[in-house]
């Protein structure tokens, strides 16, 4: 008797680790810069420098980069910007973590707000949090059938499972030229760079990922001369591309995540040497994770009506493709702004979505968060002309998922497909939006297999003790297989002797049983 083996390749997932890192610094303004007198706009981005891991810990190195759009006391009113980073280490326990093992890092920024100490002196506190997903990949050896003569019986299952067969980063650069219109002036300076992704979705194809998106770019710039007033301007850079991966193929399952990990934007000149070209070079970082479907067969009772077979079992680990989609929220709401205000125009808006919440339930996933927004607008107000509005739509949306359970690996990447902000009067502004939750959903599978098994002689004691016939009445959950094993003889004969024609048994049937021996 030879098993007939099979490496197959396993994922154990070794659960989430959430940590939050809190910074609190204070920072002096550059001398090349204007004293602060009012803080406009700031925005903040993560940048992962590495994430070192070890036995049951990673450390996580990085910085919070922040840009800063503020106002001055000067006389032509001129406005500012300040660029800074802040560095941050973070040792972070994970337990039954090992070297070998894959960890994605994912960050978020929960709060982070600027605040004037004095006009050279600036606070800036955020929190970030960091989610850690470790994950073992490894192969193990299953038999997935026997080979031997008539007197062995063999049992296998066919499984449908999903394999992850691509996990490791790549990158995708999009580079533009954006020409400013003919009615704007030439850029002196650039005061506020702005780019966010929207509607990124990555495909498999043969040998390739496809991806495609747009990049939001907003800018606020002075021009050359003093009278000009500040300019501003927003622009949807649409992109499509592929990424070499030699492993993919059109059937995979993406679970790809896209982050923008580096966005320049710089004045350029023109063929005329005027500044009127904005170069925009941006880096988009591929956390590639790609899922195969495939049925596979595993070995997973064996017997012999005439020998003793004694199976080693082990238990093999999968995972089930439940649910693969992306679930779209329309969210709708309105701001006000205080009863001292008054909005002349809209220059720009942005949002970002938070999930704060991810709830099992029957037949789905319960998700909750909210979408901050913040809108930069053209005010009544002449000492302070441009201002900012920020405000958060929360929403709650459920995403199907038929069969779900608590023991379920799920991952959901939200995104943002539309943003629009409308003017309702001078102190109102309606939001309206689409949000994407792109949903991944595993289950997870657990199998008795054999991977060995040891050949004896049959006692003859035991089977002189057994009758040569017997009559036998099926209890529930009785099968074929069970009863031919139990009584030393085989699914083709217990269906010969009684005249069945379906191996199924009814709780109750009466059927006759011939000892193996007895009939050699």
């Amino acid at each position: 008797m030879e098993l007939v083996k099979k490496e197959i390749h396993m994922n154990q997932m070794k659960g989430k680790i959430v940590t939050q890192i809190t910074l609190d610094e204070d920072l002096n303004v550059p001398d090349t810069k204007p004293d602060v007198s009012r803080i406009i706009l700031s925005q903040g981005d993560v940048i992962l420098e590495t994430a070192k891991q070890a036995e049951e810990r990673v450390t996580v190195k990085g910085k919070l980069q922040f840009e800063l759009l503020y106002g001055t006391e000067e006389e032509n009113g001129r406005l500012q910007n300040y660029v800074g980073t802040a560095p941050f280490e973070e040792v972070v326990n994970y337990p039954d973590l090992k070297p070998t093992d894959h960890v994605q890092v994912k960050w978020d920024i929960e709060d982070m707000t600027i605040s004037i100490i004095n006009t050279r002196k600036l606070r800036i506190n955020a929190i970030i949090t960091l989610e850690l997903r470790g994950e073992s990949v490894y192969e193990q050896e299953a038999a997935k059938a026997v080979n031997a003569g008539e007197e062995i019986k063999s049992r296998t299952k066919e499984l449908e499972v999903v394999q992850l067969k691509v996990q490791r980063k790549d990158t995708y650069r999009v580079k533009e030229e954006i020409e400013i219109p003919g009615t704007k002036p030439n850029i002196d300076h650039l005061l506020w760079r702005g780019l966010k992704m929207r509607n990124v979705e990555c495909r498999p194809g043969d040998g390739k990922i496809e991806i495609r998106g747009e990049l939001i770019l907003f800018v606020i710039y002075a021009g050359e001369e003093d009278h000009i007033p500040m300019q501003w301007m927003e622009k949807s850079i649409s992109f499509q591309g592929e990424v070499e991966v030699p492993e993919c193929n059109a059937s995979m399952i993406s679970a790809t995540s896209v982050g923008l990990i580096h966005k320049e934007v710089e004045a350029k000149p023109d063929y005329d040497g005027e500044n009127r070209v904005l170069g925009v070079d941006a880096v988009l970082e591929l956390d590639l994770k790609l899922y195969e479907e495939e049925e596979i067969q595993i070995l997973n009772d064996l017997y012999s009506p005439v020998k003793e077979i004694v199976p080693k079992f082990g238990t093999a680990n999968f995972e089930s493709l439940l649910v693969k989609n992306a679930a779209k929220c329309k969210i709708s709401d309105k701001i006000e702004l205080s009863s001292s205000d008054k909005i002349l125009q809209i220059c720009h808006s942005s949002g970002s979505v938070k999930i704060d919440r991810i709830s099992v339930e029957e037949n789905g996933l319960q998700v909750e968060g909210a979408l901050s927004v913040s809108i930069l607008y053209m005010s009544a107000d002449d000492t302070e002309p441009m201002r900012s509005l920020t405000g958060a739509v929360p929403f709650s949306h459920k995403v199907e998922a038929d069969e779900i359970d608590e023991a379920c690996i799920y991952e959901i990447t939200p995104g943002m497909e539309q943003l629009s902000t409308v003017m309702l009067g001078n102190d109102e502004v309606e939001i309206r939006a689409t949000i994407t939750l792109d949903t991944l959903v595993l289950a997870k599978v657990e199998e008795p297999m054999i991977v060995s098994a040891e050949e004896l002689p049959l006692q003859e004691e035991k089977m002189e003790e057994m009758p040569g016939i017997v009559g036998y009445m099926v209890k529930k959950g009785d099968t074929l297989w069970d009863v031919a094993k139990k009584f030393y003889t085989t699914e083709e004969a217990v269906m010969k002797a009684n005249g069945l024609t379906s191996s199924d048994l009814q709780p109750g049937q009466r059927i006759l049983l011939v000892k193996k021996a007895e009939q050699l």
